[in-house]
C-alpha cells in the first residue's frame, strides 16, 4: 500500500508553468505584444491590399486620372479664377509695355500663374525700377510698378533717350520739347558718366537758361555747351573746379558775355579763350590798321 501511495505522488503533475512557459506568457502580457495583435495585424493586412491593388497598373492610372481630375476641378472654382490684368502705378506708355510683355490668356486659374517669372519680366523692362506681381481680393492680376525716374536726356545721334540716377534708359523722346526740364547730354558713353554729368550742371546752375547741355569728348571728359555756340572745354580731372573759375570769372568780367567761342580750361594751369570768327576778324583789321599807321 505504501509503495503504491508513493507511486502515485511521484506520477503527479505539478500545475507551475515551466520557465520558458512562464516567459511566453509574461511576454504575450505585454503592452508591446497587446498593441502589435490589435494594430500591427491589421495594418499588414490593409499593406498587402493596398500593394496588391497598386500593383495594377491599371488601376495606378485610374487613381492618377481621378486625383487630376479632383485637383483641376479644385483649381479652377470661381474662386481661384482671374479674369483680366490691373498695372498700378504706371504711365500708359509703360503700362502698354507691361501688358506686352505679360504673355497670359485671361480667364486663368491663380494656381497656374507664375509670379515669379511675371515679376522677372515685368522688372527687365528699362522704363521700371521695380515690380510686385500679385492676386488681388477682385479677381485681377495685379501688377504694381514703379517707374524709372528719368534725370536727364541723352542724344544718341537722332534718338532722345531718357536716363535715371544709374544710367539706365527709362525711354524714349519724340522731340527735345518733350521735356524741357530736363539737362541734355550728348556723346558716345556719356550715359555711363551721367553722375559726373549731374554734377556739373548743379555747378552751372548759375549760368541759368544759357546752359544748352554736356557733350562727352572721348569717354574721357567734358564741354559744357551754352547758347551763341559757346563751348567750356573742361579737363577730366576734376572738371567741377575748372567750372567753378569760369563761373567765378564771367561773375567778375563778364567773359562769357563777350565775343568769346571757347573757353578752354583743359590745361588748368594754362586756360586759353578762342574769339568768334567775327570777332576775331575785327581784331585783326584793328591790328591791320595799327601797323600801317
Amino acid at each position: 500500500m505504501r509503495a503504491l501511495i508513493a507511486k502515485r505522488k511521484s506520477t503527479t503533475r505539478d500545475p507551475a508553468p515551466s520557465k520558458w512557459r512562464y516567459r511566453l506568457q509574461r511576454w504575450m502580457l505585454t503592452p508591446t505584444f497587446v498593441a502589435t495583435l490589435r494594430l500591427g495585424i491589421p495594418l499588414a493586412l490593409i499593406a498587402i491590399i493596398v500593394t496588391t491593388f497598386f500593383s495594377d497598373p491599371d488601376n495606378r492610372a485610374m487613381i492618377s486620372d481621378t486625383l487630376a481630375e479632383a485637383k483641376t476641378s479644385l483649381q479652377h472654382r470661381p474662386e481661384f479664377m482671374v479674369h483680366q490684368l490691373k498695372v498700378e502705378g504706371a504711365t500708359p506708355q509703360i503700362e502698354e509695355q507691361v501688358r506686352r510683355v505679360v504673355q497670359v490668356a485671361f480667364p486663368i486659374s491663380s494656381f497656374n500663374l507664375d509670379l515669379e517669372s511675371l515679376k522677372t519680366n515685368v522688372s527687365s523692362l528699362n522704363t521700371v525700377s521695380q515690380a510686385v506681381v500679385k492676386v488681388g481680393e477682385d479677381s485681377n492680376l495685379v501688377v504694381v510698378v514703379t517707374p524709372r525716374e528719368p534725370v536727364a536726356i541723352w542724344r544718341d545721334g537722332s534718338v532722345l533717350n531718357l536716363l535715371d540716377t544709374e544710367g539706365v534708359f527709362s525711354g524714349a523722346l519724340e522731340t527735345r520739347a518733350d521735356r524741357p526740364d530736363l539737362p541734355l547730354i550728348a556723346g558716345e558713353g556719356a550715359f555711363a558718366s551721367i553722375q559726373e554729368a549731374l554734377r556739373l550742371f548743379e555747378r552751372a546752375e548759375p549760368l541759368g537758361p544759357r546752359v544748352r547741355g554736356l557733350v562727352r569728348i572721348g569717354e574721357r571728359r567734358w564741354d559744357l555747351v551754352l547758347d551763341r555756340d559757346q563751348r567750356i572745354q573742361l579737363p577730366s580731372d576734376d572738371p567741377s573746379a575748372a567750372l567753378d573759375r569760369i563761373i567765378v570769372l564771367n561773375a567778375a568780367h563778364k567773359l562769357l558775355e563777350r565775343d568769346v567761342a571757347v573757353v578752354d580750361m583743359r590745361n588748368a594751369a594754362r586756360p586759353t579763350v578762342r574769339l568768334t570768327t567775327e570777332a576775331a576778324n575785327a581784331l585783326r583789321r584793328v591790328s591791320e590798321r595799327r601797323v600801317d599807321q
